[in-house]
């Protein structure tokens, strides 16, 4: 009995499923899978690995060789048409004499958005687009946001009581959330471009803000609008480092900011009400080419990207402890919402049970 005919649907899940092996490794560029399919056999994969390799459709052609003609190229993301790091894909793609090029979303890069799709109908190639975009578009939301709107895409992540609580009234935070809740963050932090923190959090607990993967050159980013970062915290020692800080700060021509901008990074930004302008410091950073940042404290700093509006999706991990306290840190600080109307609401809720502490996670609307 002939094998059952696989749809694009198939064939596109199995693209995106190469993409993700990538997960967090093609910074600043996004996610892409491609697969080679002839007579309903599939005779080459591939994925964009890093930025400056070749790209998902390039790697899987390349598998493929003449076996190509002929054959239909599965892409998650429209091929480019321009040069950047590496040569346009779509020179490639015509060359290989494919018969047809089924792409999962349209490039949301200006630069590319619909030039790629129209150079390859332009040379005969029967172009079909627009399968599992919702689950592209996830996958790639970092990527997206930052070539739409010029702003890296933030997660905030929160470990905290049940009564909300990050700290109690004499500032101990070790530990609240269980070991087990903690190396799942450990191991999260690989998916990002950045980890954020304030620099308090800095100043109290002293974190080194490594992910689990040692070859995974995260950057730290630091919001210290004075400059009080100690040159000998252990962060700094871990590059790349980042310290944002106001054009204004008083540490301008200590010997300690010296020793920071041969350790760090530092980018000054606009002031408001005294602290980091933070919306400022975002377009900054999104032009550094850092697509996505892991936000990990403390509360001050959190609530005033929920106050901004930059706040794109939370983790919350919820201890069953209760710490209690009107002076304990509460894991959301800032100005806050003026009525429960006004509260900053989630979509794509998920609940997680690690260890005795529960995970919260969903995207704000």
């Amino acid at each position: 009995m002939a094998a059952k005919k696989k749809d694009h649907l198939y064939y596109m899940d199995l693209a995106m499923h190469q993409a993700l092996r990538a997960e967090g490794k093609t910074y600043p560029n996004p996610l892409v899978g491609a697969v080679v399919v002839k007579r309903n056999q599939i005779i080459a994969r591939g994925y964009h690995k890093k930025a400056g390799l070749p790209h998902a459709e390039i790697v899987a052609l390349s598998l493929a060789g003449k076996r190509a003609a002929g054959a239909s190229l599965y892409v998650t993301l429209e091929p480019c048409s321009h040069f950047g790091r590496t040569p346009p894909c779509t020179d490639t793609i015509i060359k290989s004499r494919v018969k047809e090029v089924i792409i999962g979303m349209l490039d949301p890069n200006p630069v590319n958005n619909g030039k790629g799709i129209e150079i390859l109908r332009r040379q005969g190639i029967e172009v079909k687009v627009g399968f599992l975009e919702d689950k592209l578009k996830k996958i790639n939301e970092a990527f997206i946001k930052c070539v739409s709107q010029k702003l890296p895409f933030v997660t905030v992540k929160v470990g905290q009581s049940l009564d909300g609580k990050i700290a109690t009234y004499r500032n101990s935070s070790q530990w609240i959330t269980s070991e087990l809740a903690r190396e799942y963050v450990h191991r999260i932090r690989d998916k990002f471009d950045a980890i954020m923190v304030g620099v308090n959090t800095i100043l109290r607990d002293n974190p080194n803000l490594q992910p689990v993967s040692s070859s995974k050159r995260l950057t730290k980013i630091i919001v210290d609008s004075n400059l009080s970062i100690s040159h000998q915290a252990s962060v700094l020692q871990n590059p790349p480092v980042i310290i944002a800080t106001l054009k204004t700060a008083p540490d301008q021509e200590t010997p300690n900011r010296d020793i920071l901008a041969n350790r760090a990074q530092i980018i000054e930004v606009r002031e408001k009400d005294g602290q980091v302008n933070l919306r400022d410091m975002m377009k900054k950073l999104a032009g550094l080419k850092i697509t996505s940042i892991l936000v990990e404290g403390g509360g001050t700093l959190i609530g005033s990207l929920f106050d901004e509006g930059l706040v794109d999706k939370v983790l919350f991990f919820i201890s069953p402890k209760i710490i209690g306290g009107k002076d304990a840190t509460s894991s959301v600080m800032g100005r806050g919402v003026s009525h429960p109307d006004k509260a900053f609401k989630l979509k794509d809720v998920r609940l997680k049970r690690i260890g005795e502490d529960f995970l919260v996670e969903g995207r704000l609307h």
